[in-house]
This record gives structure tokens, sequence and C-alpha cells, in this order.
């Protein structure tokens, strides 16, 4: 009996019997659209609206795109090399690496910052009148420090302004207050810091100082995300403040340091605000889905 025939024989039947198979039958990557969802003949585009958001380059003092330019990122070679498309999943690509940084930071990033009015930088909200954010995201690709741990970025942020009379009133030099929200990516995890008053009985105009606040202690969520597509809700209202992932997991802060918040103005951002000064260092962040509302 010739063995090595019958062997063949199997296997061609084998590949016979997988290759009959349905698509739907077989296995998917969940960070890659199914075949029926064909969107285009074969790319796929993020569906993000940018109108209300400018971004920030790591590159020179440093560079920010505000709409209507930054409607044109895929055909623009400034933004081009920081933020572009990935059309085998439909994302959007914000990479960076230590580069310029703002006035107030060490850090680099290329990062969206909401403008309620277009161009604009002066008019944003209240955590009396609310808002919330939603993005589906994913860190495929970062670099590793010298002890081998991935480096870490903010992906979601709230932060806070002073109005011009509250600037004046300090006499501070520009119009900057603490992020009361900054989530970061870090080995997979979600991690959730917020501000706290370093004195509960502090009152005006005392409050409105950056060195009143300090961050808390933090909270790491139990899901671990990886470099796969999660999805993070942040709802503020009066008072409160609510971060939700994957719609399984929450954490809500309601506190007097929260109540006290509400003296601020506010405005999301969102993207790769990278937190590492080591050469070489580099990071993606994907956002597939992006929306704001107030």
């Amino acid at each position: 009996m010739n063995f090595s025939k019958i062997f063949c024989c199997l296997f061609l039947l084998a590949g016979m019997a997988n290759c009959s198979k349905k698509s739907t039958d077989l296995p998917t990557d969940p960070n890659i659209p199914p075949p029926n969802l064909v969107e285009g003949v074969d790319y796929f585009l993020p569906h993000i609206d940018l109108s209300h958001w400018k971004v920030t380059l790591p590159i020179g003092n440093p560079t920010e795109v505000e709409p209507p330019e930054i409607l044109n990122y895929a055909t623009s070679e400034l933004l081009k090399p920081f933020m572009y498309n990935d059309s085998t999943d439909g994302s959007l690509v914000f990479y960076t690496y230590p580069g310029a940084s703002t006035a107030n930071s060490s850090y680099s990033r290329t990062e969206l910052r909401e403008q309620m009015e277009p161009g604009s930088n002066s008019v944003n909200w209240s955590f009396a009148q609310g808002g919330r954010m939603k993005g589906t995201l994913a860190v495929p690709e970062v670099s590793k420090d010298a002890n081998g741990k991935s480096h870490r970025m903010i992906i979601m942020q709230i932060h806070g302004r002073l109005s011009n009379a509250q600037r004046d009133l300090i006499g501070a030099k520009d119009n900057n207050a603490p992020p009361v929200l900054k989530i970061y990516w870090v080995e997979g995890k979600v991690l959730v810091k917020t501000k706290q008053l370093k004195d509960e009985n502090t009152t005006m105009p005392d409050i409105l100082q950056t060195d009143a606040w300090k961050d808390d202690p933090g909270h790491t969520f139990n899901q671990y995300v990886g470099t796969g597509k999660f999805t993070l809700e942040v709802i503020a209202s009066e008072g409160r403040l609510e971060v939700i992932l994957n719609n399984k997991e929450s954490v809500v802060y309601d506190d007097l340091h929260m109540q006290k918040w509400g003296i601020f103005e506010n405005y999301f951002k969102a993207g790769n605000y990278f937190s590492t000064l080591d050469a070489g260092a580099f990071s993606k962040v994907k956002y597939y889905a992006l929306e704001v509302s107030h």
C-alpha cells in the first residue's frame, strides 16, 4: 500500500473542505472590518468629524493646525507624518515621538484639542453645562524603555482653562488651568487620574492656582485592552465625572473636589500625548470613532 499517496489524498480533501467554508465561518480579527462591510473597493476610512478640533504636533514651537486646514489632513504634507488614515482598518493614526512641547509641559504630542467655536480657544464649557466624549481606539505600537516596559501615553483628557477675568484676578501669564482628567494607556491597561485639592478648605482666588491641585492616586480598570480596540466614554456633569470602559466598567467621581472644580472652563482632548523623553521612543494611537456632545 502506498501510504504517501493516501496521505496526499487526505490532505487535498481536507483543504477542499476548508475552502468550502463560508467567510462567516472563519475567525475574524476585531480590528479589521468584516468582508461584508465594504466601504470602498478595498479600503476603509475613519468617520471622525474634525470641524471642531485643532491638533498639536511634536514639531515647531510646537505647530498647531486648526479648522478648516485640519480637514485636509489626508493630503497635508505638514500633517501626514503625524496624523494619517490607516485604510486597512478604517482608523485615524496619531503618531508622535519626543519633540516640541507646549509651554506648560515637558512632553510632546500629536493630540486633538476641542474647539467649540472652530478656530477659537476662547469658547469652552463648564461642568454645569456638561459634556460627553466617546471614542473607539487602540494603541497598536509603542516603544519600550531601558527596563523593557512600554512607554505610556495620555489618550484622553479634560483640560481646565481660566477665564480672562480669572487669569487677571490671580495675575497668571496665560489661561492655563490643570487637567481635571487624564486617561493613560499603561502596559495594555487603562489608568484614570483626576485632580484633587491639596487643601479641601481652599477658596477663591487661591483655588484658581495650578499648585492648589494635585493628582489623585489613580484608578486602573480591571480589563486588559492590550494593543486591541476598546471604547472609552467620558461624561461630565455638575459636580460629577464618570469614565466608562467598553460599556462594562465604570468609575465615578462625585466628591468635594469635583464640586469645587465647577469654577473652571473646560475642553476635551484626544490623541497621543507621549509621556517620555527617551531618545528613539515613539508611539501610535488609532482612533476609529470619536464624538463629543454638550
